[in-house]
């Protein structure tokens, strides 16, 4: 019996471009308003896919890969802003867990708790994350890998305010996005392995508005690529 496929996300068409690059054979199929490129690398069915920006928007690509897809596992990879004391920018952090620091439902639920579920952080896939952690740290040896919490929002933190409050409220978070969370909560849902890696653009503060494209374009989108690979290369196939 084949292997299900996996699938690879980004947020954005820069953060995506490098790793299309490498598929030799996809094929585009449009789905929901999106575009999911089959082929293969390394062996393994691949199916990748621009998430776009925001929960919505992942929870909306993350169900698609499950249900139309039937995926067996979902790497989401691209940009984070870093919050954790050593974080840097050009660093990649893989996540263990990840919470929405945006979700306050009080006093009905405790702050950070998604309602229903009895909890406000869902665990990355462990193997999935320690292979991520191995590939990031083989590919890009002269980066530094950090593992741990990764807060999503539906908001780009920007300023050195908004960077502090988040700091404060959760001092073990390392980076913050706009989509993780959201995977993780609907492949929980799914059961399906779930991790992801981030390459840090900025430190989310009053200096996180430089030339984010660009620094996609000629930094993280390379790192995705060369992690992305790594990971496939060494990844069983069964």
């Amino acid at each position: 019996m084949a292997a299900a496929p996996i699938a690879i996300v980004s947020a954005m068409h820069e953060e995506l471009a490098a790793v299309l690059d490498l598929l030799p054979d996809e094929r585009k199929v449009v789905v929901a308003g999106r575009e999911f490129w089959q082929g293969h690398l390394h062996g393994h069915e691949v199916v990748a896919v621009l998430a776009r920006i925001g929960k919505v928007a992942a929870a909306t690509t993350a169900a698609v890969l499950a249900e139309r897809f039937e995926v067996g596992r979902v790497v989401f990879t691209g940009v984070a802003g870093g919050l954790g004391p050593g974080v840097q920018v050009g660093d990649v952090v893989v996540a263990s867990e990840f919470l929405q620091h945006d979700m306050d439902a009080s006093p009905i639920f405790p702050r950070h708790e998604v309602p229903l579920y009895g909890r406000s952080r869902f665990a990355a896939d462990a193997d999935l994350a320690a292979a991520l952690c191995e590939a990031a740290r083989s590919a890009l040896p002269q980066a530094r890998v950090h593992r741990g919490l990764v807060v999503s929002g539906d908001r780009f933190v920007s300023t050195t305010a908004e960077a502090r409050v988040l700091q404060a409220e959760l001092p073990d978070a390392l980076a913050v996005e706009m989509e993780g969370a959201a995977f993780a909560q609907v492949c929980h849902d799914f059961g399906l392995p779930f991790a992801a890696v981030r390459t840090i653009s900025d430190r989310a503060d009053d200096a996180a508005h430089g030339d984010f494209l660009e620094f996609i374009r000629t930094v993280a989108s390379p790192h995705s690529a060369a992690i992305v690979e790594t990971l496939l290369r060494n990844l069983p196939r069964s």
